[in-house]
């Protein structure tokens, strides 16, 4: 029986109730006609059938491909030669099957498909391919054959993050390095996993994992779908690296792309059997008209075995904890979302989505948490599909999370068109706090794409040049002292509204300056801005630290308390003028005064009876500030006899300062009046 409970949430919602069942419908339509009674589960183990296997002694090779007419394995095993006997034999449904000694292949030799096709050929590489690796002198990509004599060993378990709140440090391998080159999984895993653990964070998010021709697309332009980018290093590092991060109590996550794939032909699926339609959608649909990549065709149940087995194999295989989808809006809309700006309802149900690839996504969550229960599914869309990141039952697409992708956007707007006397903290508070009442959401400040080239991040936008010249404590800058200061309360804010969790790219939480750009010809294949320089932070001379120190214990005080993101957000106070604002969490008290100028002796937050002792407070000289709060003080409201406010806590609030004061567990505050 299909009831979407996310009527109930959100009335508006019941003029589309038949268009949400009918979603709910076909999703399972489409699962019925995949698995063909067997569960979604058990149904997803195309890695375990295409590709190559050993099978009662021998080598098996299997590619889906029925547009081709001939296809012969090429490699160090056959002289790169089309030889008949390395020809494999089409079988059914345009599978292709070949039998080999297993000796005739061994660990890490090289190989590929020489596909040929009414009119034509052209090598390519197995879709399945878990091993591909790039020549240095050719450039060319060719698939290996990764068999170790004796598979890793895991020592750790997968930490259980149920009922905490989740906070993710995003990631790129490569570019965490202070080197001027690729970093690898071995060298992030020695110097870089323990600061992560030490920052307080408690789930790793790895970007770029999946293979991908070209470096600088971030590894958002992915060929390979089951192979660890080899320029990361090998499988077993991979496998290394996230054992480890278990054991520091880190949870690993992976940026997942199914929602488009490079257009390469030689090195991905583009035209893997000799036609352009294989995996994707033929005509105008096949390609992404804004990134310059081909869509697949999710309808096609040789597409949704691939996709949902790949969701399975990273989770088994490799022991992620669960995915960031990349790219969900694109997958939502036939047009992409370019061009919309999704003001009202109807334009998530007005005949422009795209319901097989909704479907899917329904299916990839099921799956997900069947396979692995407890497992992360965020959502990285922006045009706020209703029920996203709720349970499919309840009419949504089942999702853990969605990321709140307005946020950054704020953030900015606010950095780049007003004065900080036009701060309103009301306004701040209700634009961090909006969301859908049956939906969880993961906050953020800035993400790596705020750091692109042609962007600026929070802390660069706040001090920009001015960070070459004065981050050294001994010299006095004003624009410094500002931008160190709104860089904590910026952060402190965003994390503290957040409905779910939160997120940090890799050396923001220090403000990390200058921008990201990978080589590429245009900047001369330098690799000085695709990196992280850690030097800054572990520099006492310098002020980057600061930002460090506060963001760990930001991200520590919300870890104190596991049910700190279940807890509603309660506005107590904000006043425009004084630019203050105060709102409760639980037993935690957050004050905030934006004021660049002013700062207020006893002001009066209407609060409930009680005693507070400080907590945070980001004017500490520990965090960089001034040192104008005395934190040993117990403050104990005051009792003013009105009706509407009886009672107020009388705080010292510095200037572009904030605070968090903890409601104490003792005595009443009054027995000793």
């Amino acid at each position: 029986m299909h009831n979407p409970g996310i009527i109930k949430q959100d009335p508006w919602l019941r003029p589309y109730e038949g268009k949400i069942i009918q979603r709910q419908k076909y999703a399972s339509q489409m699962e019925r006609e995949l698995t063909g009674g067997q569960s979604l589960k058990d149904w997803a183990n195309g890695y375990l059938h295409f590709g190559v296997h050993r099978s009662d002694g021998r080598l098996v090779f299997r590619e889906w491909a029925p547009g081709a007419e001939k296809i012969y394995l090429s490699g160090d095993l056959s002289g790169w030669e089309d030889r008949n006997e390395f020809l494999f034999t089409r079988i059914e449904n345009g599978i292709w099957e070949l039998y080999l000694e297993q000796d005739r292949l061994r660990h890490q030799d090289l190989y590929r498909l020489s596909v040929h096709w009414n009119g034509g050929r052209g090598d390519r590489i197995p879709a399945y391919a878990k091993r591909v690796i790039q020549d240095k002198e050719t450039y060319i990509f060719n698939t290996q054959f990764w068999d170790p004599p004796e598979p890793y060993q895991w020592k750790n378990k997968s930490p259980d993050l149920s009922g905490k709140p989740v906070l993710i440090y995003e990631a790129h391998v490569g570019m965490a390095t202070e080197e001027e080159k690729t970093g690898t999984f071995d060298e992030f895993r020695q110097q870089v996993l323990p600061m992560i653990a030490d920052a307080g964070y408690n789930t790793l998010q790895l970007m770029a994992i999946q293979e991908h021709p070209y470096y600088g697309s971030f590894g958002y332009h992915v060929s390979n779908f089951f192979a660890v980018s080899s320029r990361f290093g090998t499988p077993y590092d991979l496998k290394k690296l996230i054992d480890e991060a278990h054991g520091l109590g880190l949870a690993v996550i992976m940026d997942l792309v199914h929602s488009h794939a490079v257009k390469n032909v030689n090195e991905g699926l583009a035209e893997l059997d000799g036609t352009g339609w294989l995996y994707f959608h033929s005509g105008s649909r096949r390609e992404h008209v804004a990134w310059d990549s081909l869509c697949f065709d999710y309808r096609k149940p040789g597409v949704a075995h691939f996709l949902l087995s790949n969701c399975k194999y990273w989770l088994n295989e490799f022991r992620f904890d669960g995915f960031r989808f990349d790219g969900v809006t694109s997958m939502l809309y036939m047009d992409h979302g370019l061009g919309r700006d999704f003001t009202h309802y109807d334009f998530y149900y007005d005949g422009g989505q795209d319901e097989d690839a909704i479907a899917y996504l329904t299916l990839a969550n099921k799956l997900i948490h069947d396979v692995k229960p407890g497992a992360i599914s965020i959502a990285e869309e922006m045009s706020g599909m209703p029920g996203l990141a709720a349970p499919a039952e309840e009419g949504g697409i089942g999702f853990d999370f969605r990321l709140s992708m307005g946020i950054p956007d704020f953030w900015i707007k606010i950095l780049k068109e007003r004065s900080d006397e036009q701060w309103n903290p009301g306004e701040i508070f209700n634009e961090l706090t909006k969301k859908r009442s049956e939906e969880r959401t993961i906050s953020y400040a800035e993400s790596h794409d705020q750091a692109l080239v042609g962007d600026k991040t929070i802390a660069f936008r706040l001090m920009d040049k001015e960070m070459y010249w004065c981050m050294d404590k001994n010299c006095q800058s004003i624009i410094i002292d500002r931008g160190v200061a709104l860089h904590k309360m910026i952060r402190l804010l965003t994390a503290a509204t957040a409905w779910g969790g939160y997120l940090n790219f890799m050396g923001n939480e220090f403000g990390h300056p200058e921008w990201i750009d990978f080589p590429r010809q245009g900047n001369n294949w330098s690799y000085f801005y695709a990196r992280r320089q850690w030097s800054l932070i572990k520099n006492q001379m310098l002020r980057y630290h600061y930002m460090a120190d506060f963001d760990r214990a930001m991200i520590l005080l919300i870890k104190k308390d596991p049910l700190f993101y279940t807890y509603g957000q309660h506005l107590i106070h904000h006043n425009e003028g004084d630019q203050v604002m105060a709102f409760t969490r639980g037993s935690l008290l957050f004050v905030f005064n934006f004021n660049p100028a002013i700062s207020f002796s006893d002001y009066g937050v209407n609060t409930g009876p009680g005693r507070y002792r400080i907590l945070l407070d980001s004017d500490s000289p520990e965090f960089g500030g001034f040192g104008r709060v005395d934190r040993s003080l117990e403050y104990i409201t005051e009792w003013t006899g009105k009706v509407n406010a009886p009672h107020y806590l009388k705080l010292y609030i510095p200037n572009r300062t904030c605070m968090v004061l903890e409601k104490q567990k003792v005595r009443d505050a009054y027995s000793r009046r």
